[in-house]
């Protein structure tokens, strides 16, 4: 039998772990009718072509730039997705074609904070504006948790600049997620412009890059007394979220 195909799509690709995570768990599981490739997309008006021309193309993985972009293909969205606005995996039906839209990044990570969470962490600070912290956001939020957005372009009421970062707003905002690719591999000596002297032993950092392990934004939080946590637990959670879609 033709094995079912699964994927990744983004642009770049090189700084994934899902190919190797699902690679590790078709041989754990024996799973045989099913594969995981990478589709490095530098555009994603490619996406249509992709799925005409790869057959028993069932599922893919999104990830930066296109969790929001990916929404104008789609043929329906979970209530998830559409609260949010971005979608990280898609089901390829196939005889139809068409596609369905949802976001495990919710699950991932709302599962892999929990853990974490202190009675002082009601105020966050998410950083970046992207699909991913747009997914951040809408969680914490439903976990009854206040956001403050930081963007380079601040487009409402609830977004403020990177310089708007004062030592007050740090100090009240006692959770900071970044969102961003900053720091990510290659580029692991870059971080996110951030007051890190303000920082306390009652703060979490939490980044969702999980390569390299330690970003220099995670370092820079630790050396200063506060937890950290990087975006690998997530990764898996999402990743078996996604599964149980692709498999129900």
């Amino acid at each position: 039998m033709t094995p079912k195909i699964l994927g990744l799509i983004g642009y770049p690709l090189t700084h994934s772990f899902s190919k190797s995570y699902f690679k590790q768990k078709f041989e754990k599981e024996k799973i045989t009718d099913y594969i995981y490739r990478n589709f490095e997309l530098p555009d994603l008006k490619e996406l249509p072509y992709l799925i005409q021309n790869t057959p028993n193309l069932t599922g893919l993985n999104v990830t930066i730039p296109y969790k929001e972009k990916v929404l104008t293909y789609v043929d329906e969205v979970s209530p998830e997705v559409a609260a949010v606005g971005a979608a990280n995996t898609l089901v390829i039906h196939p005889v139809s074609k068409k596609i369905s839209a949802y976001n495990t990044d919710i699950y991932g990570f709302r599962q892999s904070l929990l853990a974490f969470l202190k009675p002082w962490h009601r105020k966050a600070l998410i950083l970046g504006t992207g699909g991913a912290a747009k997914a951040i956001d809408y969680t914490l939020q439903q976990m009854g948790i206040e956001t403050l957005m930081v963007s380079r372009q601040p487009e409402n009421e609830r977004q403020i600049t990177y310089d708007d970062l004062t030592e007050q707003i740090v100090k009240m905002h006692l959770l900071v997620i970044n969102t961003t690719p900053v720091g990510q591999f290659p580029d692991t000596e870059k971080s996110p412009f951030f007051p890190y002297d303000f920082i306390t032993v009652r703060h979490f950092f939490y980044d969702l890059i999980y390569n390299p392990p330690e970003t220099k934004f995670l370092y820079m939080a630790r050396k200063r007394g506060a937890v950290t946590c990087n975006g690998l637990k997530m990764l898996h959670l999402q990743a078996e979220r996604s599964w149980k879609i692709w498999t129900k």
